[in-house]
């Protein structure tokens, strides 16, 4: 999970889907300089890594984070600090 966060866009993609929960690909897109193929990658890497889940809904995909797994990682990182 420490991995997948560490990317500067990855994370500002985590950012954006604790204020924007269920949203688009499309929306990540428009909030982010960088292409759909780009996002779509880093998403895969987020949803691989346990941060996000997505659920389809018709010919979309819509985002949120897991709140099991970002509940574990704040523990973990609550007992570091």
């Amino acid at each position: 999970m420490m991995k997948a966060a560490g990317n500067p866009l990855r994370f500002q993609i985590l950012k954006f889907l604790v204020t924007h929960p269920g949203c688009i690909t499309g929306e990540i897109v428009d909030h982010l300089p960088i292409a759909q193929a780009t996002v779509s990658q880093h998403l895969k890497v987020l949803r691989e890594a346990g941060w996000i889940k997505g659920e389809v809904d018709g010919p979309s995909v819509c985002y949120e984070l897991s709140p099991e797994n970002t509940a574990w990682f704040r523990t973990l990182v609550g007992r570091v600090f």
